[in-house]
């Protein structure tokens, strides 16, 4: 069997719960062999290693739907409604999705607004203008429904900076799989914001963004799993879901020389502060 498209054996549970905070059910259910065959299937598996609670989140219009739907059906979930950075460009009516996802927002099961942000490693030049534009959007329909921004930042640190400084950023602003070093997170957590960290806090060559993770104040720190992407060390390369969140909070714990179970129920009372109860 190709390891490639089988997903991972689930890790020791977690004694303290803690959410995935960002996590794609629509792409993760049916990515491989061996993992979650439904939602409620991947509820389960999540729920058994200490995993109680998911967010949902929506890259555009048809899935942040799907993430409103979702949520309404399962208590574990809530969602996140978006049009994602490097589909921007590509709609031939950007603003008719941003007004669809604008509707979206107000849905009491939507705790967030993104993925959005700035993505300069797969939009070329000719598709930032469109993509900065739904950027500073997302921002001010953060603000109008006291909604957390949700950031997708790849490549872009200080344009992303920028525009919040020009926009005015909502009262809470989460970096979505962090990438940045010591230095960008410094300024994130000056500034207020929550860093989320992925599987990529395990992979060998992410020193910086250990360095970052060990910088953070407990409080504004997440984890999430990206699912189906950004495996956690030892499995890398193979599929994602949230039952492997334990895999990356060990980690994180391990880098900041903190209690497990403290690193935990810190993430825990964030995430509820972040999102609300679920």
């Amino acid at each position: 069997m190709n390891d490639r498209r089988t997903f991972p054996p689930p890790p020791e549970p977690l004694a303290v719960p803690v959410p995935d905070s960002h996590t794609h059910l629509d792409a993760t259910l049916g990515f491989g062999t061996g993992g979650p065959t439904g939602v409620e299937h991947a509820v389960e598996l999540a729920r058994d290693v200490g995993v109680d609670r998911l967010v949902q989140v929506g890259t555009d219009v048809g899935s942040s739907r799907w993430a409103c739907e979702v949520a309404a059906k399962h208590p574990a979930v809530v969602a996140t409604v978006a049009v994602h950075p490097n589909d921007a460009p590509r709609l031939s009516n950007l603003d008719g999705a941003l007004r669809d996802i604008e509707a979206l927002a107000a849905q009491p099961r939507v705790r967030g607004v993104g993925e959005t942000g700035l993505d300069t490693y797969r939009t070329g030049a000719d598709g930032r203008p469109a993509q900065e534009y739904s950027f500073r959007a997302h921002i001010a329909i953060a603000k109008r429904y006291s909604k957390p921004l949700v950031i997708h930042d790849r490549d872009a640190h200080a344009d992303v900076l920028r525009v919040l400084d020009a926009e005015g950023a909502p009262d809470t602003v989460v970096l979505h799989c962090f990438s940045g070093d010591a230095e960008f997170a410094t300024e994130c957590v000056r500034r207020g914001y929550v860093l989320r960290f992925a599987g990529t806090v395990t992979f060998a060559n992410a020193h910086g963004l250990r360095e970052a993770a060990r910088l953070t104040p407990s409080r504004q720190i997440l984890v999430e799993t990206d699912a189906p992407y950004l495996t956690p060390m030892p499995h890398r390369g193979r599929p994602n879901a949230s039952y492997l969140i334990p895999l990356t909070v060990r980690a994180l714990a391990e880098v900041r020389g903190e209690p497990v179970d403290d690193l935990c129920a810190a993430i825990s009372a964030t995430g509820e502060r972040v999102f609300g109860p679920w």
